[in-house]
This record gives C-alpha cells, sequence and structure tokens, in this order.
C-alpha cells in the first residue's frame, strides 16, 4: 500500500539522460562534434546508472 508513495530512483536519471540526449542532437546539428561527444558520454554514464540501479530492484 505504501509502495505506491514511494519514489521512483530511475525517474530522475531517464530524465536527465534524455535531456543530455537532446542536447548532443542539438550540438551535432550545430556542427560542434567535440561537444556532442563530451554529452554523448555522459549520457552513457547516466545510462550505465540506470542499469545498475535497475538491476538491484
Amino acid at each position: 500500500m505504501f509502495g505506491l508513495f514511494k519514489s521512483n530512483p530511475t525517474k530522475k536519471l531517464r530524465k536527465t539522460y534524455d535531456q543530455k540526449l537532446t542536447q548532443a542532437l542539438h550540438a551535432q546539428r550545430k556542427g560542434d562534434i567535440r561537444t556532442y561527444s563530451m554529452l554523448t558520454a555522459e549520457a552513457q554514464e547516466i545510462w550505465d546508472k540506470i542499469e545498475q540501479a535497475e538491476q538491484k530492484q
């Protein structure tokens, strides 16, 4: 019953992951490949954290 009020720990990580990918997309469209690769690497690190959190559940 009280599980309804528990926050999902991956929800915030997924939101930041989506934001990083969107920023990377815009950087790529502008031609800034260096920023694109940095943002993509950060997004990959966040995705790894999401997978680890989901495996613990």
